[in-house]
């Protein structure tokens, strides 16, 4: 709502002053002469009842009920009012206006109970009757002392306004004429008060649109003067204290907005003061909406709300992970501190935000490699000492059974020997990929997989599959040829292993100008989509009798994704069960 200037706020008080006297005044005469108006019309109206009693009289004392009627028509003609007989036990017998078989007992009129007394009643109501508002007079009718019935006239009760309409005419007058007066010395006194004020204001109004700079002009006016010099000595120290803060609010903005820790203040009702970029980014907030807002309705995180009351309510610092549940867990560490004010009162409190995601899950990663390293190796060396101890207990005397375990215990050493060599290899590759010593060369790609299909063809032939290769002779990419062919090697001993007998396996290099992808697909038993987000883990199985049975080391495909990133790609699966697998390896595009 917009805000009045002064000088509309000072002149329509003296106005109002004027006006409200005025008021009281033509309030005051009105009532009086509404009074006076009504005293003499009631007195005429008692009048004209004492002159109507002396002629119903007779009639009632004598019995002649049936001319009052006649009588009471005549007479309210004659006295411009309506008149009525009513009788003791308040029947209406004789009426100017009205049937009286049709009108109600009167008894309990006041009027009429006023004049069963001997009083003089008077009322003034509304006569459903007639419809009107009436004035009631009512006068008793005695014989020797006894009141033998009721004489009322009552007369039409008109509004006053028509007969003060010129009063009022010339009240209106005579105040928008005082009004009009008392406006115009409102505006010259108001004007000459308000003049150098509308000055301050206008400098006022410069400095709160920064222009600190300049000075307000000194008024004539003491008091004004002062304030004057009191404004623009404001204005110095502001213009002083404000080229401060924002240098530290500029300092303090670029700190928090560079820092990697999400950074989240908040006052005592736990409403947000201040969230740098990181904190925002890592809740999916806007940091523009967050402010000035309780935590509960920007973060959705029942972890972090339960510290930050605790905080709230011990005012010692807290400690503790939250995890974020997004397409992938985050975690988050998390530490709280209360802040305080200048003069110690505690306003809130601070809790710093470090994302350890990647710790958590290399720690994950840590342990469940150790444990599967442990449970694989476990396993073969179980079986090799559980034979030799056979064949120490005398199983080497029999020729047939010694030559069997001696085979199982073969068999277990080159299982063992090849989950070693993978290791090995795996972190093999790992630590040259840290160090970027892998030796990088341009070369033909169809080489590489050409060399793959003849390191594996004993084993295809072996179930009567055909291996079938389709990639251009010219294209050349920059690889580890060596660490490629292993990749592809892998990807095909797999689908060897987990085809059917006498089906086809498809060897594929395809290149759309932004990536070269070099696929193996088969007509295998396929992989149930639940195992598709982990098939690349380390020693992780979808069967694992059946990958131990084939002789698999869980560390194959691991190795395609490690061999895959070096080159700077990726390693990706489709896999629909009892159709068939098709695995990706996803590298740059080829070299120009």
């Amino acid at each position: 709502m917009p805000r009045k200037r002064l000088i509309w706020q000072l002149f329509p008080l003296f106005v109002l002053v004027a006006a409200v006297a005025l008021l009281l005044a033509a309030t005051y005469a009105t009532h009086t002469v509404q009074q006076f108006y009504r005293a003499g019309r009631d007195a005429d109206l008692e009048a004209r009842a004492r002159l109507i009693v002396p002629q119903v009289t007779p009639l009632l004392v004598e019995g002649n009920a049936a001319a009052l009627p006649a009588l009471c028509t005549s007479l309210g003609e004659a006295a411009a009012a309506r008149v009525t007989v009513i009788t003791p036990d308040g029947k209406v017998i004789a009426d100017s206006s009205h049937d009286v078989e049709t009108m109600d007992n009167h008894g309990d009129r006041p009027e009429v109970i006023a004049a069963m007394r001997g009083e003089l009643g008077r009322a003034r109501r509304y006569s459903f009757t007639l419809k009107a508002h009436l004035n009631y007079v009512a006068l008793p009718i005695y014989e020797g002392g006894t009141v033998r019935g009721v004489v009322r006239i009552a007369v039409m009760d008109p509004s006053l306004s028509a007969g003060l309409r010129s009063a009022y005419l010339e009240l209106a007058l005579g105040f928008l004429i005082v009004s009009l007066a008392v406006t115009a010395l409102s505006l010259i006194a108001t004007r000459a008060v308000t003049r150098p004020l509308e000055h301050l204001k206008q400098g006022a109004e410069r400095f709160a649109k920064g222009q600190l700079e300049s000075r307000l002009t000194v008024p004539d006016s003491s008091e004004l003067a002062q304030l004057a010099d009191a404004m623009n000595a404001m204005a110095a120290q502001l213009d002083e204290r404000i080229h401060t803060v924002e240098r530290q609010r500029n300092e303090l903005e670029a700190v928090l907005s560079s820092m990697v820790e999400g950074v989240i203040a908040f006052d005592t009702a736990e409403r947000i003061i201040s969230l740098n970029t990181a904190a925002a980014r890592m809740f999916g907030v806007s940091q523009d909406r967050a402010v000035n807002r309780a935590i509960h309705e920007v973060i959705r995180n029942t972890e972090l709300q339960r510290m930050v009351a605790r905080l709230l309510e011990s005012g010692e610092p807290v400690e503790g992970v939250i995890v974020l549940d997004h397409d992938e867990e985050e975690h988050l560490s998390l530490q709280g501190a209360a802040l305080s004010n200048a003069q110690g009162a505690r306003i809130g409190g601070l809790v710093v935000l470090h994302d350890v995601t990647r710790l958590v899950r290399l720690e994950n990663a840590r342990k469940d490699f150790v444990a599967n390293v442990s449970h694989e190796i476990k396993t073969p060396i179980t079986a090799i000492k559980g034979y030799v101890e056979t064949l120490l207990d005398g199983a080497h005397d029999d020729p047939s059974a010694s030559r069997r375990f001696l085979e199982v215990i073969s068999k277990q050493a080159d299982r063992l020997s090849a989950l070693i060599e993978d290791l090995l290899r795996l972190s093999r590759i790992e630590q040259e990929a840290l160090q970027n010593s892998l030796p990088m060369e341009v070369g033909p790609l169809a080489e590489v997989l050409k060399a793959a299909i003849t390191a594996c063809e004993e084993a295809a032939a072996a179930k009567r599959i055909r291996v079938t290769m389709e990639c251009d002779a010219k294209l050349r990419i920059t690889m580890n040829a060596p660490l490629l062919q292993v990749a592809v090697l892998n990807l095909l001993e797999n689908a060897i292993k987990y085809s059917d007998e006498g089906t086809e396996i498809q060897l594929r290099c395809t290149c759309d100008g932004s990536e070269t992808i070099i696929s193996v697909k088969d007509q295998g038993c396929g992989i149930d989509k639940e195992h598709l987000p982990r098939i690349f883990e380390r020693f992780y199985r979808v069967d694992k009798a059946r990958s131990r049975k084939q002789g698999g080391t869980g560390l194959g495909l691991a190795i395609v994704k490690h061999i895959a990133r070096i080159h700077g790609g990726k390693a990706t699966v489709e896999s629909t069960p009892q159709q068939g697998s098709t695995f990706r390896i996803h590298l740059p595009a080829p070299a120009k």
